[in-house]
């Protein structure tokens, strides 16, 4: 548990950890989602996610805001779950919780060398892309896995399936 413990920070904590690694020359990929009930899109995902980076932070929706953004059913599994069970993913360094709307506020002080996104996402439509690009990073979209994802799991297990 200790290993995992590492990769959980918060912002504050994330920022000293940043500020090293790029002190060191190397490339930060960052993403961002709810993850609630892992998956083999999620992890393909993340999997790509980290290729594009020397490390690859996790920016996880706190319970309230995905609450705000999939529903009051939501999330199945608390933040701190959620993030445990994503730092244990070998692909994965850090994971920081954020609880804003939106995660522009952690994308700015996070500067990363690439955001990656699902190609379920129009590049406009990404939240930060603009700040990444005008900090000389780059946007990524990932195919995300046909007919693969949380809420269409969650239909399933509730139609006996």
């Amino acid at each position: 548990m200790g290993t995992l413990r590492r990769k959980i920070v918060d912002q504050n904590e994330l920022k000293k950890i940043l500020k090293r690694i790029r002190d060191i020359g190397e490339r930060i990929a960052f993403t961002n989602g709810c993850f609630d009930i892992l998956h083999v899109g999620h992890v393909r995902y993340l999997s790509r996610a980290r290729s594009f980076g020397d490390v690859l932070v996790v920016g996880l929706n706190s319970d309230d805001s995905v609450k705000k953004i999939k529903g009051e059913e939501r999330p199945i599994n608390s933040e701190k779950h959620r993030a445990e069970v994503l730092a244990a993913m070998e692909c994965v360094n850090y994971v920081t919780i954020f609880s804003d709307p939106t995660p522009l506020k952690l994308i700015k002080m996070v500067k990363p060398d690439v955001l990656v996104k699902g190609s379920d996402w129009e590049e406009n439509e990404i939240v930060g892309s603009d700040v990444v690009k005008r900090n000389g990073g780059k946007i990524v979209r990932v195919p995300i896995v046909p007919c693969m994802s949380t809420s269409k799991l969650i239909e399933r297990i509730q139609r006996g399936i």
